[in-house]
């Protein structure tokens, strides 16, 4: 079978629903603020049965899909910042907190603050000296989480009638919010539904549903919205749904969107996928702008190696949605400028996994997945996080991770500082000859770059030629075959085989067709 560039991607769709791509960054959303997979998902659907049982219009449930979908979306741009003040988290101490009293809020965030290996004297010293930063860091964060979720809203293709309404996000009821920007009725009602339905949908994690109830009424008047709160308190079981459904709530939120279906095409594409690049590279200030720089690389790269349109295209796409797994592994490990720890090295192994499974679950974007989640793989099977071979990996995703090594060597990083241009091809130049990357896409690189040529040397000695040899006798090519395409008479031909037999240490096709396989030599 012909290996395709984008791993079966025959040509990308140029049309999308916006909410199957929403949903997607909504499962990332989930791994950064360290809520159950699927979460925000299921707590859209608490949201959107409340809308039914307030009656309210198909317009104001539309809009509020989304802002629940989106609710937390901005939640993770400033995660270094608060993992420098919060030793514990602040999900675990103060997310179901977040909607009660001001004392309930102050005893949540106090909880955050000490490091939960601390002793009780460090814990004291470290709450009296980081409560007062954590005063001034809320401020900044309930204003920068909410701006950010709207500019997602707008990037990903939403009207100004949706990305509007999150300034109001951490708004109350009884206007005693943090930014206290409004109060009442001037608290848009898309934003007062979507806050009771995803706190009840929060509080269900902490206990049964009593506990919803009895916290759904001991906020009503206060933080919620009377008239919802009522609704909810009145249907609370049909409002909650299932206690443990037994399947996916994917397909239930995709079908839960009200019609009509909005959808996005050609550029808007693009531009939605870049934001959630962006998204990905908000765990740490050191990785801003590294999912679109790779990308865009991978497309120019694609270009010089003669890739057609479609298989650029996927790569960029690839490129940009290569990293959403990061918002899984805690921000402090990013920052770290020292040796990692067995459990932070296990972390961060695993976040292309968490990447892959933020993207299989939409049709549009799980052919994407493959060449995405391989990013740290190697040739020599050194990589992770499934640590697979050459054989195993289809040439875009051999492209993309080296793309991803060149680009994340010119960046600065917690442990190192940037590497110049130059240095990078050096880098990479040396780990092709380890057997870890491909020489071929490594000098593609330099070239989309404006570097100078490198010379590669193949582990085993093999020549540009004798890769080119091998290359088409694993295709199945006979001798002939081989010397007519290169342009070689037969004998040539025949004695360059002869001499990959013994650089490779084989004696049949066979063994070399596999060796071709395993070294990503198969063209």
């Amino acid at each position: 079978m012909r290996e395709t560039a984008a791993a079966n991607v025959e040509s990308p769709r140029e049309q999308v629903r916006t909410a199957e791509v929403i949903a997607s960054l909504c499962l990332a959303t989930d791994l950064g603020m360290g809520f159950p997979f699927e979460h925000g998902l299921s707590a859209t659907l608490t949201t959107m049965r409340l809308c039914d049982v307030l009656g309210v219009d198909a317009e104001t449930a539309k809009v509020t899909y989304y802002v629940s979908l989106l609710m937390y979306s901005g939640c993770t741009v400033d995660a270094e910042e608060r993992s420098g003040i919060f030793g514990g988290g602040l999900t675990q101490h103060h997310t179901h907190r977040q909607h009660g009293s001001q004392w309930e809020s102050l005893v949540g965030i106090a909880g955050a603050l000490a490091s939960p290996e601390a002793s009780w004297p460090q814990r004291t010293y470290q709450l009296v000296t980081r409560l007062p930063r954590a005063h001034f860091f809320a401020l900044r964060h309930f204003n920068a989480f909410c701006e950010v979720a709207g500019m997602l809203a707008e990037r990903l293709g939403l009207a100004p009638a949706v990305s509007e309404l999150f300034p109001y996000l951490s708004e109350r009821w009884d206007g005693a919010s943090i930014l206290g920007r409004a109060g009442g009725k001037d608290v848009p009602l898309p934003v007062r539904i979507t806050q009771v339905g995803r706190d009840a949908t929060y509080q269900r994690l902490m206990g049964d549903d009593d506990h919803v109830v009895e916290t759904v009424r001991s906020r009503s008047g206060h933080a919620f919205d009377p008239e919802v709160a009522d609704a909810f308190l009145a249907n609370a079981p049909d409002v909650l749904g299932p206690a443990d459904p037994e399947e996916s709530a994917w397909d239930a939120v995709l079908a839960a969107e009200p019609g009509p279906s909005l959808t996005l095409r050609d550029e808007q594409v693009d531009r939605a996928l870049r934001a959630m690049g962006a998204f990905a590279d908000a765990a740490s200030p050191y990785l801003t702008g590294h999912s679109a720089g790779v990308g865009e690389l991978a497309c120019r790269v694609a270009g010089i190696l003669g890739m057609g349109r479609a298989d650029a295209t996927a790569l960029r796409r690839a490129g940009y949605l290569h990293d959403l797994g990061r918002a899984a592994v805690d921000p402090r490990v990013w920052a770290k400028g020292g040796p990692l720890s067995a459990d932070e090295w296990e972390a961060v192994r695993l976040h292309p996994y968490h990447t892959e499974r933020v993207l299989v679950r939409s049709p549009f974007l799980a052919p994407y997945a493959r060449i995405a989640c391989s990013h740290h793989e190697r040739l020599d099977g050194s990589g992770y996080h499934r640590g697979v071979g050459a054989a195993a990996l289809p040439r875009a995703a051999r492209l993309l991770a080296t793309v991803d090594a060149f680009q994340s060597k010119t960046e600065p990083r917690s442990y190192r500082e940037a590497l110049s241009p130059e240095q990078a091809t050096q880098a990479l130049v040396t780990k092709a000859e380890l057997g870890r990357l491909d020489p071929e896409l490594v000098v593609a690189i330099a070239r989309a770059a404006d570097q100078e040529t490198p010379q590669v040397r193949r582990p085993t000695g093999l020549t540009e030629r004798e890769v080119e040899v091998i290359g088409l006798l694993a295709r199945g090519r006979a001798t002939k075959q081989i010397a007519a395409s290169l342009g070689i008479s037969t004998k040539t031909a025949d004695r360059h085989i002869q001499n990959i037999y013994g650089k490779i240490g084989v004696s049949s096709r066979a063994a070399a067709t596999l060796y071709a396989a395993e070294n990503g030599l198969v063209r």
